[in-house]
């Protein structure tokens, strides 16, 4: 029997969010016959740390707050523990490996940007390879930027999650990545639809338009909710419910309470299952200002679902305009006559509705798995 190929992933916690969908996906179906793969989890938190696959090893590091003391003191004590031992393994990683991790490793992966320092300061000779979903055109912090693009180089590979996120550093920065790949991300489209019949929900105002994301002021929720409030002044009666918790929560309620707006903007909070929320909408309105290839894009088209998004990072990779979805511009003009063209036109989005059947052959998962196992194996060979 032949050695399997040794594989670290590591992540900070388990909040529910896109890139932890994507690690919990590659860990269920990344081949057991060939990697023998353990997870880091550095804070043992949030929603999704339940579904990561009980067959893969998994070492956590900290307590996460679901675990933690009601007291307030006491949890206040934990968390400044957590947060001085985090610091102290920061500065100290070889320590980290010896005292925690252990083992030694082929490969360590790096699933998104924020585990970029921690795998590179191993200590370990292992190959490493870093997964990049975002796109820098729309972060200000021009420091920022060039850090993450820099600490890409330093990896043995790159797996860029759209091929516009990488486009756009050569364009701006003209970086390239000669040892990287385009590998788009795995979309469940037979779970997502399981998924959204496992409870009904009833809206009291239809036509609704669903949303889902974290509450961040680039997903552009408050200019969504400064649009439907116009478009409900115009005559054009409808709901939006919007799935995702962050931030932003509170400045949007006090936004909604403000516009008048709290029975037809419906903030919804993260949900476990968000898909019911999702199958019972009318529409779908993604309006962010910037993205790079949005797993909800497919889920929403697996749920026949008619699309409005914004014309940004990878997203035109997945949609094909007027055919299975509706592009539009990031300002708040462009997304205003996207949505009042589906208030006012019913037969633009049921021709789109009609489409996504077709359009989900696009997401072909197993090919994906195929192409990171590819990856993964020819950097092992290199070791």
């Amino acid at each position: 029997m032949h050695q399997k190929i040794k594989v670290l992933f590591r992540h900070r916690s388990m909040e529910m969010g896109g890139v932890e969908k994507v690690v919990i996906d590659l860990l269920e179906n990344l081949p057991r016959d060939l990697f023998d793969i353990t997870f880091f989890l550095t804070l043992n938190q949030g929603e999704l740390r339940a579904d990561i696959p009980k067959d893969i090893k998994i070492i956590t590091f900290q307590k996460g707050k679901e675990d933690m003391s009601t007291n307030k003191l006491l949890r206040t004590l934990q968390l400044i523990k957590r947060n001085l031992t985090l610091l102290f393994y920061r500065k100290n990683p070889k320590l980290l490996y010896k005292n925690i991790i252990k083992n030694d490793f082929d490969l360590e992966i790096a699933p998104t940007y924020t585990e970029f320092e921690n795998i590179l300061s191993s200590p370990l000779k292992s190959k490493k390879i870093a997964w990049f979903h975002t796109d820098v055109s729309y972060d200000p912090d021009q420091k920022r930027v060039m850090t993450r693009v820099n600490h890409l180089k330093r990896f043995d590979w790159v797996i860029f999650g759209s091929k516009q996120t990488r486009d756009i550093i050569k364009d701006l920065y003209q970086i390239e990545y000669p040892n990287s790949s385009v590998i788009y991300n795995a979309i469940k489209i037979n779970d997502v639809r399981k998924k959204a019949d496992e409870f009904p929900v009833k809206y009291d105002l239809h036509p609704v338009f669903s949303s889902m994301g974290r509450l961040h002021s680039r997903k552009n929720y408050h200019i969504l909710m400064k649009i439907h409030k116009m478009l409900l002044d115009k005559g054009f009666s409808h709901s939006i419910a919007v799935i995702g918790g962050g931030g932003e929560m509170e400045n949007l309620k006090r936004q909604a309470r403000e516009l008048n707006v709290e029975k037809t903007f419906l903030l919804l909070d993260t949900q476990t299952n968000p898909y019911p929320y999702i199958k019972n909408s009318d529409y779908f309105v993604l309006p962010s200002e910037s993205e790079s290839y949005p797993l909800t894009i497919g889920e929403v088209m697996g749920l026949n679902i008619p699309i409005i998004s914004t014309n940004v990072g990878g997203i035109p990779e997945m949609i094909d305009h007027q055919v299975d979805g509706y592009l539009v511009n990031s300002d708040e003009n462009s997304i205003y006559e996207g949505m009042k063209l589906f208030l006012a036109n019913s037969e633009i989005p049921q021709k789109i509705k009609d489409n996504t059947e077709k359009a989900i052959r696009k997401f072909d998962n197993q090919k994906i798995y195929d192409e990171v196992t590819k990856v993964f194996l020819s950097q092992y060979q290199l070791k």
